[in-house]
């Protein structure tokens, strides 16, 4: 009895090692098919690429929206226009006040004299010169910095489009938007954002 026990154990183990080095052949074979389909992908990848023409294109629109230093000069240009708009509505309640101030006077008989009804007016006048003046310093300063962050972004964009493509060799990157139609395989524009935003990070981490 007991050698009957010991043999259906003995062939238990037997079968068991059967089934794992089956198992083990069968991995083996799927994995070969796989692999050879995965080379394969690979190379007909390869293909597709070097049969595409030597010259890449970017969305300028794209990069602008995604690039995180355009963001923040964005931000800093909204924040000068918020701050020029605020202003202009502060002098323009500050010089309506005074002249709905002086309508009242009149209204009232408030002026005793033709010489305080001048030194209003003119006290009026030096309101809306100094505003005017206000306004065009806000203007030109929120120009000029305009100016300054779109030449930042350009020039950070150029820069580094041209390391980029040192180690690319393309004959030629060029913007969407001066073309009618191009090839979406030719677009790296995802490529570039994730190198301008990488790049500009480490800067800012200084």
């Amino acid at each position: 009895m007991n050698k009957i026990q010991l043999s259906i154990a003995s062939a238990a183990i037997i079968a068991s090692g059967l089934f794992t080095v089956a198992c083990s052949d069968n991995n083996g074979k799927d994995a070969q098919p796989a692999k050879a389909s995965a080379n394969t992908e690979k190379k007909a990848s390869k293909e597709a690429a070097a049969a595409l023409p030597n010259y890449r294109y970017v969305d300028l629109d794209t990069i602008l929206s995604k690039y995180n230093l355009a963001k923040d000069y964005n931000e800093e240009i909204v924040r000068l226009q918020n701050n020029m708009e605020s202003q202009m509505k502060r002098h323009q309640n500050e010089i309506q006040n005074f002249a709905n101030t002086m309508q009242k006077k009149m209204q009232n008989n408030g002026y005793l004299s033709e010489a305080s009804y001048k030194a209003d007016e003119k006290n009026l006048a030096a309101l809306q010169e100094k505003a005017q003046k206000s306004m065009q310093s806000l203007q030109s300063n929120f120009e000029s910095s305009a100016m300054q962050a779109q030449q930042a972004v350009n020039d950070s964009i150029e820069i580094f489009v041209k390391d980029y493509n040192k180690t690319r060799g393309y004959d030629a990157i060029l913007f969407k938007n001066a073309t009618i139609y191009i090839n979406p395989d030719l677009d790296i524009t995802e490529e570039v954002v994730e190198g301008l935003n990488a790049r500009y990070n480490k800067v800012g981490k200084k």
